[in-house]
């Protein structure tokens, strides 16, 4: 009996079921924004291959598998799925494609079951390996750029701390302990390549590919923090003044932001109806201190809600409003919130890893490079709204 010609037949089928699997299984997360083509991606190149390679009358199309599950596993790290998540798409689909072929399989004879099933399992074995090999150099090809960047940054950020000391010792504390991270996963995953690891071992040094990308991230973004403090400090910010819709700056803004709200279960609110049609301003600038807050917003919010509002007032002026239901500030410490470095924590309630003491300095400093201001009100355990004034028109 030929079963390359039965799972030719159901190959529509068997992707459309896997789809479905693959969307319901909560191990795999980073599929529940995708679109249907997305998911798919090149599973229908290596089912082809696997009729191909079933099919008595012609050759093996080794070939085929191989650049199917490679293209896959590059377009997979570019979407940001981790290895366990890439691991349990293909046992998912060796399940669904078991379930279809079944009542055929069972018509057939000893050898020719025996035949298919070990076909199909040595296809998806070679599918998973190459799949994990390109998987492994993207996440270079990433980590290379990644070291490029701080490379650049490194050098920017000697010029700027020999001219400015005030913050050197606790930059220098900020920094150490996501660079030994970076340093000993580093070092680890080369000495591990080195003596050739076998196949069962790649698990385990995709997972400090990981944790050497997150630390890397995790520097970047506090050394493009300091060095956007520094810019401003020494007025090297040039305004670009443009008419600007902050309704759709804003709309943008949440798109961008809202799987970070969804991790989460929060629900953002926008209310946008009586913003401006247009403002004159610097639309970067302005999409960074809106980011910012947002961000924050979301980060510091365990439950509830984070709402957003534009509206304009007298005076040739709008302001943009956003609200959390998030952990708070006490009134004590709202002075001091936009100072660089300074984090608000509590007793059982540490402030977040990743949290730089920045991001609030920066904003204060933006709104009034825009020729604007901005408000706190806030109570700790009910939530905190930060309310940002700024003109209709910059004045030249």
């Amino acid at each position: 009996m030929d079963f390359s010609q039965v799972l030719a037949e159901k190959t529509h089928t068997i992707i459309d079921k896997w789809v479905t699997a693959v969307r319901k299984d909560r191990r795999i997360e980073s599929a529940d924004d995708l679109s249907y083509t997305a998911v798919k991606d090149h599973i229908p190149d290596v089912l082809q291959a696997m009729v191909t390679v079933l099919s008595k009358s012609q050759d093996n199309d080794i070939q085929s598998i191989v650049t199917a599950s490679f293209q896959h596993g590059a377009i997979r790290a570019e979407q940001g799925f981790d290895p366990a998540e890439i691991a349990r798409e293909y046992h998912l689909l060796r399940t669904v494609i078991f379930d279809a072929l079944q009542p055929d399989l069972l018509n057939g004879t000893p050898e020719e079951i025996i035949r298919s099933i070990r076909l199909i399992d040595a296809i998806i074995d070679e599918a998973i390996a190459r799949c994990f090999k390109s998987y492994v150099e993207e996440r270079l090809r990433e980590l290379q750029q990644l070291q490029s960047s701080l490379t650049l940054h490194n050098d920017e950020l000697r010029r700027l701390i020999s001219a400015n000391q005030e913050y050197l010792s606790q930059l220098a504390h900020e920094l150490k302990h996501p660079l030994t991270s970076i340093i000993g996963y580093s070092d680890l995953f080369l000495r591990q390549q080195r003596r050739k690891t076998r196949i069962k071992d790649t698990s385990a040094n995709l997972e400090h590919i990981e944790r050497v990308l997150r630390n890397g991230r995790q520097l970047l973004h506090l050394i493009n923090d300091v060095l956007e403090l520094s810019r401003y400090e020494a007025g090297q910010i040039k305004l670009q003044l443009a008419p600007t819709d902050v309704r759709e700056l804003i709309n943008n803004i949440c798109e961008m932001l809202e799987p970070l709200a969804a991790g989460k279960n929060l629900k953002v609110v926008l209310d946008c109806d009586r913003a401006p049609k247009e403002i004159i301003t610097d639309p970067f600038q302005c999409q960074q201190i809106i980011t910012n807050l947002i961000s924050n917003a979301i980060r510091y919010t365990e439950s509830g809600t984070v709402i957003i509002v534009c509206q304009v007032l007298e005076n040739q002026r709008c302001a943009i409003a956003v609200s959390d239901t998030g952990i708070g500030i006490a009134s004590e410490n709202q002075a001091q919130i936009f100072e660089p470095y300074f984090r608000v924590s509590f007793s059982d309630r540490p402030y977040l890893p990743d949290s730089t003491g920045l991001g609030l300095a920066i904003v204060s400093r933006l709104v009034k490079l825009l020729q604007g201001e901005i408000n706190l009100v806030s109570e700790v355990g009910v939530g905190s709204t930060f309310t940002v004034i700024l003109p209709l028109e910059i004045e030249s």
